[in-house]
């Protein structure tokens, strides 16, 4: 009894590294909602006469190469990079786990046709498809969300498709079989909601990777394009002054590198909460 009691406890309160990332999570949705409207700067407006001073009380980061203040480009890029990260993670996981679902549930032609299609999408290199396909959409948000999306599912469908293959066969879907409840019902009611916490924990480290796909890409020119502030373009504009104004690359750097370790103990978190 006290075993279960202790379960139940750990199982009520999310772990301290959950808690961390989670707060800090929720500081880079606060700086990067009111942080630009706080600020009476424009992101996008250049002024050379300004351009590459040290940090002041006008210009708490100082100004970038053209002059605009980096301290308002640097926040509002989380508006850039944050929803669109979130986003081609999010499409991908509802086309994959509903697809990998069906597959796993019902199996035989369905099952066989989410595989083929898995195996063609993963006979490509990941990344030069990402590319091939960035390039014949145009650069964009919209753009790599896409091109994220028909690519990112396959990890989506596996991952589900082999937790609904374990769950099937487990004593209370027999059950619920044999009550008379549909197979579909079934599926939604009982074995999702059983499935679903392993692809929430992918989900968590899959946003981090899609934001450094994105910030890889914008580095390499084919992702946001200028003057749209956002962190992998910020660094690549200023790596030629990183000797002299360090900052102007090594600011955004530490920005992604924060947001992808808060993201990285929230899916560690939730997989010791979900596993208690």
């Amino acid at each position: 009894m006290e075993q279960v009691q202790s379960t139940k406890a750990a199982r009520t309160h999310l772990p301290g590294k959950a808690k961390v990332g989670f707060a800090i999570l929720a500081v880079y949705v606060l700086l990067g909602v009111f942080g630009p409207i706080l600020l009476p700067f424009d992101p996008d407006k250049a002024n050379v006469l300004q351009r590459l001073k040290p940090p002041s009380s006008t210009h708490w980061l100082g100004t970038d190469q053209l002059g605009r203040d980096f301290l308002i480009r640097l926040l509002y890029a989380i508006r850039i990079d944050i929803p669109v990260a979130f986003a081609a993670a999010f499409f991908p996981m509802v086309i994959g786990t509903a697809l990998g679902a069906i597959a796993g549930y019902y199996g035989k032609f369905t099952d066989l046709i989410v595989s083929r299609a898995a195996d063609m999408v993963q006979a490509f290199p990941v990344y030069v498809f990402l590319l091939v396909l960035v390039f014949a959409l145009g650069s964009g948000a919209t753009s790599f969300i896409i091109a994220a999306t028909a690519i990112a599912w396959v990890g989506y469908a596996r991952l589900t498709r082999g937790e609904v293959l374990r769950l099937k066969g487990q004593e209370f879907v027999a059950a619920a079989r044999v009550t008379g409840l549909p197979e579909w019902k079934t599926l939604v009611t009982h074995v999702m909601p059983n499935a679903l916490p392993q692809t929430l924990i992918y989900f968590m480290s899959d946003v981090v990777l899609m934001v450094l796909v994105l910030s890889s890409l914008s580095f390499l020119g084919v992702g946001i394009q200028p003057p749209t502030a956002e962190w992998g373009r910020m660094i690549s504009e200023g790596q030629p002054f990183l000797h002299s104004h360090w900052r102007l690359a090594v600011a955004p750097g530490l920005m992604l590198m924060v947001f992808g370790i808060a993201l990285s103990l929230i899916a560690d978190g939730l997989d010791e909460w979900f596993r208690a």
